[in-house]
Parts: C-alpha cells; structure tokens; sequence
C-alpha cells in the first residue's frame, strides 16, 4: 500500500552524508545488494545484510509503487572451489545446496526471496561482454592468459572507499605479478586448468574475476542507472570500488560515480560478545543453529536492534530484549483480536518518521515501546482500531507478527520444559514451607532467567510465560 509520507533520508557512503533519497523513476525504485558466496551455511553476518536491506525493500514498498529488488547469488569463487575439492564433489551440488538452505534460513528470519536472484554462472556471456568492452576503451588488458583492469586508468578510484594507493595495492586480492602494468590492478578473468571451473572466452579457458559478476548482473538486472547499491560495510573495498570503476568505465559516465548507481548503503559488522568473529575463535555463530534456540522473528527483531551502520553485538541479552518485545507486541494484538483493523491512511506519517530517518530502527523500537505502553490507556473501540493498524503497519515493514498471537503463544509452550516448571515451582513451595527464604528466591530467579513469571495464590503458585 503506497502512501504519501515524508521523504526518506539515506547515508550515502559515497558522499558521506545523509541525503534526500530522490528516485531515477519514483514510479520504480531499484535496489541491488550483494549476496552470499554459497559454499557453506550461512552465518549472523550475512542473515544481517539480509534483514536489513530486506527491511529498506519493505519501507520501500510502502513509500513508493514500485521497487525491484536484486540481490546476487555468487556461485562460482575460489572458496568454492576449495570446497568441491576438499568434500569431493560437483561444485554444482554444493552452489545448490547451499543457496537452498540460505533462502530457506533467511525465511525464517521473514526475509523475503528477491524480485531477481541472479547466479553468476548465467551471466558469463554478459561478463565477457563487460571485459570486452574495457579492453577496447584501454581501461583493462589481457597478460598471460589473464585480463586486469587498469585501476591508473579511472581517476575517481577510491571515491567510495577513500582508500588510499597503498591500501588500493594491498587491496587487489592479486599478487603483484610481472604481468601487472600497476601494482593495484585488479583481476576481470583468470585462466582455469582442467580441474578448475571455466569457459571459452577471447583470452582461453578461464572464469571470472569475483568483482566482475555484480557489475554485470546489475546492468543486466536493473538497467544504468539504478538507485540504491547496498552491502556489508566489509564490502566497500575492494568490491564495490571495483564495480563502480569496471562500470562508469564502460557503461557510464567515467566522470561520474553516478552514473553506475546513486545511493550506497553499507550495513556494519556483527561481533559476538564483544569478538570479531573468525574460525579462529570457534565463533562463527550459523543461522540454522541460532533459530533452533530462537523463533526467526526473535532473531530478526534483535538484528534490527541496533543502527544497521553500526556494529551489533550478538548476545543472549539481545535476543532476550528482543523476545520481550515481541511478547508484549503478540499479547496486546492477542487483546485486539476482535478489533476491526482501520486503514492505514488513518496512521500518522509520524509514526515512521524514525525509519524514514536512514532506516533508524532503534529509534523505531523507542517509539513502539513508548506506543505499548499508552495501550491501557486506550478507551473507545475507533482509537483501538488505530492503535491495531499501526502494529499491523509496524509488522509489515519490520517483518515481524507475521503469526496469529495463539500460535506465537503455542509455540512458546510447546519449547517449555513443563515438568522442569512444576518441579521447580514444587521445590520452591517446600522450601517456603520451612521459611528458607533465600533458597526460595532464588528458584524464583531461575525460573525468571527461563523466561517464566510466578503468581502466589491461596490455592497453590501459578506460572506464565514472562512478556
């Protein structure tokens, strides 16, 4: 449902501000986004760029009457090669694979399939094509079976990034080799040997450099220019310094970093308990792992907790934070089940004034919190109605109530230790009997820490699930 609300405000990394987000086409707005490498599960990191950017697309939807959404599927990479090798199979078995259990992952974090989800082994012809076309405007050259592009040549590189030559040479994912015209150029397409993954192309056998793909697939996909870029911040340099250059370079306008696409949006890293997370650390924490401890939309509410450009720190307080709200959010549209539902066109744009505000979802969360707690001072059935769309509209664009509140609350009490409760609760009445206070207190803490509430009565102890 369009609406006609205050306009939306975006960071643009490659200005380095916040701007006024004004469409190329306000009747179709265009968003690409950088997806998984798929050769293993996937990790809170990626589910983060996920949630996130699958959030703007939603607030989108709502501002305007038309978004396209792509967000790529990289399918061919040297970690993947490494991962046929080491398990002994078909890349093939394990792109698919492993796409499958992403898209089912992120689905259950509410993030919906892209409009477009391209592979980068369906586009080798339009990459060869892009290479081709460098070549012949002298901003790349083939070595060796190998072709670069001439980072020299682009006088705008390190726009984006502002990353400085020494970082751009260190930054090139290639060895300075003898074939290099400069330290910093950067690989278009590689040599295969009989074990690798390739095809034919002008310079022999070989596959593409991983910063060819996106440029590619979002000409291909969206047409130049489109409106947003978005990805993890990891991704600024070299990745995205290089689409922007491969791309003004040949389809653009080489003066104009515009000319490729006009907002950049990076979301920031996901650090767990305050680490960096790497193998080395044992970590990595998997999707498909945390949502066995936690329903989905825990899960996403929690990685919407704090400023997508900022860093989030994943820990069982966040996810306990967010459980808490969804409780609160769940009952009080459980109070509401016979309340009609009023059109949104009865909501104030102030209500997302904070998303509107660079996707500022922690203020969002302040403002619903604030709304929860006005609820019981609602009086007439009209302001219930409202007070029941602007949920509604919450969980549209937040992806969450998604579920009716009776099976949110089911499924809380179908992953509830109940014998676990009763005994506890027993324990706890029998050391109240022999007035030890203190071992009783503290059976009440334990069952808080599991999320349940106790209500002393004359006829025994009563237990709920905490909200």
């Amino acid at each position: 449902m369009v609406q006609t609300v205050q306009s939306l405000k975006v960071f643009n990394t490659l200005s380095g501000k916040k701007e006024e987000f004004n469409p190329i086409d306000p009747s179709h707005v265009k968003i690409y986004a950088c997806g998984p490498t798929v050769y293993n599960y996937a990790h809170i990191g990626n589910a983060r760029m996920a949630v996130v950017f699958d959030t703007l697309v939603r607030l989108l939807r709502y501002t305007y009457p038309k978004v396209t959404y792509v967000s790529n599927i990289t399918d061919i990479d040297d970690k993947i090669i490494d991962a046929a090798n080491e398990l002994n199979l078909p890349i093939k078995e394990i792109t698919e694979k492993y796409t499958d259990i992403y898209n089912e992952d992120m689905a259950k974090l509410s993030v919906m399939i892209p409009d477009i989800q391209p592979k980068a082994t369906e586009y080798i012809s339009e990459m060869i094509e892009l290479i081709q076309d460098l070549i012949i405007k002298e901003h790349a050259y083939e070595k060796e079976g190998h072709v670069l592009f001439h980072v020299p040549s682009y006088l705008n590189y390190g726009m984006l990034s502002n990353v400085n030559r020494e970082g751009q040479i260190a930054g090139s994912r290639v060895d300075v080799a003898p074939f290099k015209k400069d330290p910093a150029d950067f690989v278009l397409w590689k040599p295969s040997n009989e074990n690798q993954p390739g095809w034919e192309s002008p310079w022999g056998f070989g596959r593409p450099g991983w910063h060819t793909e996106c440029s590619a697939m979002s000409k291909k996909t969206l047409g130049l220019p489109f409106d947003i870029h978005g990805g993890g911040k990891d991704l600024t340099f070299p990745h995205h310094e290089n689409e922007i250059a491969q791309s003004c370079c040949s389809s653009g306008d080489i003066e104009n970093p515009n000319s490729y696409a006009n907002y950049w949006m990076h979301n920031g890293f996901v650090t767990i308990n305050g680490e960096k997370m790497s193998k080395s650390l044992g970590n990595i924490i998997l999707v498909k792992d945390l949502s066995e401890k936690y329903h989905g939309e825990v899960i996403r509410l929690a990685l919407l907790s704090s400023h997508y450009r900022q860093g989030l720190d994943w820990n069982d307080q966040v996810a306990h934070q967010a459980k808490k709200l969804l409780d609160k959010l769940y009952k009080i549209l459980e109070d509401l089940s016979d309340t009609i539902n009023k059109e949104s066109k009865n909501i104030s744009p102030d209500f997302i004034a904070s998303l509107m505000d660079d996707l500022n979802t922690p203020g969002f969360l302040a403002n619903l919190n604030k709304l929860i707690k006005d609820f019981d001072l609602i009086k007439t059935e009209e302001d219930r109605s409202i007070f029941k769309s602007k949920l509604i509209l919450c969980g549209e664009i937040l992806g969450i109530l998604q579920e009716e509140p009776s099976s949110w609350f089911n499924e809380e009490l179908e992953n509830i230790d109940k014998n676990k409760i009763d005994n506890l609760i027993a324990t706890r009445l029998k050391a109240k009997a022999k007035k030890d206070f203190v071992k009783a207190d503290l059976i009440r803490n334990e069952l808080s820490k599991m999320g349940i509430k106790i209500k002393d009565t004359d006829s025994g102890t009563d237990w709920s699930i905490e909200s």
